[in-house]
């Protein structure tokens, strides 16, 4: 019988001595292995922290402590330490288990997270209320490297020292976010990792000190005023504890006895402590520590060679993306492309490869991308802001105030739009619409297929102002090539022209209409079908024809209804007092989205081509 089979429940890993410690890391190595091979998975960042994790667990007494995990895609030992290993075959799954942290998994899922940089500003605040109701219950917030470089993670910093109680923020440093980290930070963070010899003669001075009868004390505290000055010759910088917040590190992340005597003194000192902790991304398997990006968030692959086991047979919009800036690079000497710490993930390599100058990673700061982009649009040049729709959220006071307000002419590609599927509600582009549209100057383009895609482009680099091309996740559609009349301003596409109903389809979801096009043209009922191409502004004109000629228009977006294209229909019609025609949005209703695979998610929210075709049957 192995260790793990005897953890059911929090603090199980209690029950194990320290000689148990490193087998028990390795059969959870193994189990992570054999299950995210199977299921898919944030597979090289759980494999770094796995000594972390349970340094944690020996430390704390959960529920009462409490661990909130910055983004939450690391937590995966954590959910074996609390009793979920049953659950592991169905990580990611439709209802199965979340690839994040999740309050109705366990109650010791405090937090839920998905984006990056959040968890020191919950740390304070349950930490405060702790302080407040009188509980003893110690806060930890555990934060990679990567994450720093997001703004907020520096607001909550700037807060910090304030607390009086014990919240202590593990810094799990493994160099390593989705992609290469950059900027201040990480140069900072490489300083530190060389600092250990200020914490060495720190420790030892201050104990030889205390050590030496009657005087050892006094001594002590006179010559501790001038310890600023001894940390800035070994430790460059001293940026925590310049405020105010106690340093101690960098410690070996993979050294369970170290961390556990290191967090146990953090926790002892009742006040806040950050504890640098030094990790190996993918350790415990050569493939992820080796390509750590590639298996940050890996498909099903063969544990032994370390493949996908599902081949990539067509391009992704993200690639057709991707080969159309680097063209558009050549043609306009004056692009530029932006992103936030996803080069790889948004298909911006080879621009960056091509033209190194003109390629800029913040780092996780979507807000500073933003007005960075901004920056560059005013003095002539073309930004593109290459972002995962959910992430560009962030961003969305300095889209209105800074690029729309202004009318600057900055380019936002939205990729991941609609549903993004495995990695569930916190990453489900299904507000982009609705969080764009109502902002004076912008303009939406969602393009039907690939080659629309590639047009869109072409057109937003001509077009003056702010303008959003969004486009989805997975492989991009080759169908209606035939069906490309050129990109007009403000102007849909009639694709098929028939009678009664009028379906308007909205980007990805034009696939999905004329799928259920096809289906009702076998049963003799033939409907008209419009690549609606530009969310905003709408097609006005289009919309009046359409009503003179059909009694019911149905429109279909893989976006949330409240604020979305269908939403904006509805409303044009009521305005202008267009009466003798129905309505139906097939959208999302108000409510997350929870993980699974889209072709499933799309049939439960009745996106999918068979619902289109039963509204369509039920209007005529």
């Amino acid at each position: 019988m192995g260790l793990l089979e005897n953890i059911k429940e929090p603090n199980d890993i209690k029950q194990y001595d320290v000689e148990d410690w490193d087998a028990l890391a390795g059969e959870i190595r193994n189990f992570l292995l054999e299950h995210v091979s199977k299921t898919g998975g944030h597979l090289a960042s759980n494999l770094g922290c796995v000594e972390l994790t349970m340094a944690l667990h020996l430390v704390l007494d959960l529920p009462q402590d409490k661990i909130i995990w910055d983004v939450g895609h690391q937590s995966y030992t954590h959910k074996i330490l609390t009793g979920r290993q049953e659950r592991f075959d169905t990580l990611r799954q439709l209802g199965g288990m979340s690839g994040f942290p999740k309050q109705v998994e366990s109650e010791t899922d405090v937090f839920e997270t998905g984006h990056s940089s959040t968890s020191i500003s919950a740390a304070i605040g349950m930490a405060k209320a702790n302080e407040l109701k009188g509980n003893s219950g110690t806060i930890v917030a555990v934060i990679g490297d990567g994450s720093f470089t997001g703004g907020l993670a520096y607001e909550a910093l700037n807060n910090l020292a304030r607390l009086k109680s014990s919240c202590m923020i593990v810094l799990n440093d493994n160099e390593m976010s989705i992609d290469e980290n950059v900027g201040g930070m990480s140069r900072y963070l490489n300083k530190l990792r060389v600092g250990q010899v200020y914490n060495g003669v720190k420790s030892g001075v201050e104990k030889g000190l205390l050590n030496i009868p009657g005087i050892g004390e006094g001594f002590a505290k006179v010559i501790k005023r001038g310890k600023d000055s001894i940390k800035e010759l070994l430790v460059p910088g001293m940026f925590f504890e310049d405020l105010g917040i106690t340093y101690i590190g960098p410690i070996d992340g993979h050294n369970i006895g170290q961390m556990v005597d290191t967090f146990q003194s953090a926790i002892r000192l009742k006040r806040p402590v950050v504890v640098h902790v030094k990790t190996i991304k993918g350790k415990g398997y050569r493939y992820a520590k080796r390509h750590p990006q590639y298996f940050h968030g890996v498909a099903p692959f063969d544990l032994k060679t370390g493949k996908a086991l599902i081949k990539k047979t067509k391009m992704t919009n993200t690639d057709v993306f991707s080969r159309k800036l680097l063209a558009l690079g050549e043609e306009y000497p004056n692009l530029v492309a932006i992103t936030a710490a996803m080069a790889s993930g948004t298909g911006l390599e080879k621009f960056a490869n091509v033209y190194p100058n003109r390629f800029f990673d913040v780092g996780i700061a979507e807000q500073h991308a933003v007005v960075f982009a901004a920056g560059l649009a005013k003095e002539g040049m073309i930004p593109v802001v290459a972002v995962y729709s959910s992430f560009l959220q962030r961003a969305y006071d300095q889209i209105l105030h800074d690029v729309c307000l202004q009318n600057l002419h900055v380019i936002f590609a939205l990729d991941r739009s609609g549903l993004v599927g495995e990695d569930g509600a916190t990453h489900q582009g299904i507000f982009d619409m609705a969080y764009l549209s109502h902002i004076p100057n912008m303009t939406i383009l969602a393009p039907k297929n690939r080659y629309e895609l590639t047009k869109a482009m072409e057109f937003a680099m001509s077009y003056q102002g702010p303008i959003a091309v969004k486009y989805s996740r997975g492989n991009a559609f080759y169908g209606l090539r035939e069906h490309l009349e050129p990109i007009e301003y403000g102007k849909s596409e009639t694709l098929f022209d028939g009678e009664g109903v009028a379906v308007i389809a909205v980007g990805n979801m034009v696939e999905e209409a004329y799928k259920a096009y096809e289906i009702l043209l076998e049963r003799k009922k033939n409907i008209t079908l419009v690549n609606a191409r530009f969310l905003k502004p709408l097609d006005e004109e289009s919309l009046r024809k359409l009503a003179s000629r059909h009694h019911t228009i149905i429109t279909v977006e893989e976006q949330v209804f409240t604020g979305g294209f269908g939403q904006a229909v509805s409303a044009f019609y009521m305005r202008n007092h267009i009466t003798d025609i129905t309505v139906k949005n097939i959208a999302i209703e108000d409510r997350f989205v929870e993980h699974g695979k889209v072709e499933d998610l799309r049939r439960i929210l009745k996106l999918d081509a068979d619902s289109i075709v039963e509204a369509v049957e039920e209007s005529l």
